[in-house]
């Protein structure tokens, strides 16, 4: 058993798994207290690095493509003090901290851990059900299908519709970037139907608008990477294009005729709105602009 026990977290690793448990201590982000323990299967590595500094090191685990739905859902976007997959050292446990990367390091060696992207995901990201209130609304996720509850704060084209509810047979894939705390961040739910559909999300109904508080906002990764991990895999439901930038495949493209009926969907239901008096004539214009421009 090679371990190191640090202020952030425990990198244990017995041969076969590494298990990353974070710390208890206050300066350990909300995300990692929340998202807990990780047990990361070694053939889900790709490498391991000790990198010394005067004060404090960094211990850096690399994954290989595909392996985790938690990378997959944030794309990197994590902010590192986040990062489940990177732990600081300090300068008198840098030799520890060798030891346990050189452990890892050979284990793959021995047991020739190819480096090539996964076929399907070798960490089961977050167990449902999982629920997380963020700045615009309540989402929630039991395994089959997506709630959003929206806040007070919400627009009002997104109260007005109601709850959203959406099926997993629905989901075509999680789109989601942070609040960095200077620029807002967004949870969206991109269906067959909204493929095309690229609303800002303080006015898209199947997107969270992150405005708030930037670390209770963070934990919006929890939903996109449980709805991640139950989608199917990147190597099955995406090609590649010539800029090497994931696609979507033809079957989860909806064809031109039903692109059309999406869209005369879409303004019938602004139209009511209005007629309703839910939407102001101004909030009605702008809205339908920014669908036409989305289709």
């Amino acid at each position: 058993m090679a371990e190191i026990i640090q202020r952030d977290g425990t990198w244990a690793f017995d041969g076969t798994t590494v298990r990353i448990t974070p710390g208890l201590h206050r300066s350990v982000p909300l995300f990692r207290q929340t998202y807990g323990e990780i047990a990361v299967p070694l053939e889900a590595v790709s490498g391991v690095v000790f990198e010394p500094e005067r004060k404090r090191g960094r211990l850096r685990m690399r994954l290989r493509e595909g392996a985790d739905p938690l990378l997959q859902a944030t794309g990197g976007r994590l902010p590192e003090p986040a990062d489940p997959y990177r732990l600081l050292v300090d300068a008198d446990r840098g030799g520890v901290a060798e030891y346990v990367a050189e452990e890892i390091r050979h284990a793959l060696l021995l047991d020739q851990i190819p480096k090539e992207p996964t076929k399907a995901y070798l960490l089961p990201g977050p167990p449902v059900p999982v629920s997380v209130r963020s700045s615009d609304g309540t989402v929630s996720f039991d395994g089959a299908q997506v709630r959003i509850d929206w806040s007070d704060t919400s627009d009002r084209v997104k109260r007005a519709t109601g709850p959203r509810i959406i099926g997993m047979g629905d989901l075509v894939q999680v789109e989601w970037l942070p609040n960095s705390g200077y620029e807002d961040g967004f949870l969206r739910f991109v269906t067959r139907e909204t493929v095309f559909s690229k609303l800002p999300p303080e006015k898209d109904p199947y997107a969270l608008d992150l405005w708030g508080s930037a670390r209770r906002d963070l934990l919006t990764a929890l939903v996109a990477t449980a709805v991640t991990a139950r989608l199917p895999h990147p190597s099955i439901r995406t090609g590649v294009d010539h800029a090497d930038r994931p696609q979507l495949t033809a079957a989860a493209v909806p064809g031109a005729a039903d692109h059309h009926d999406v869209l005369l969907r879409r303004l019938r239901e602004l139209g009511e709105l209005h007629r309703d008096g839910v939407l102001t004539d101004e909030e009605f214009a702008t809205t339908k602009a920014a669908v036409l421009r989305g289709f």
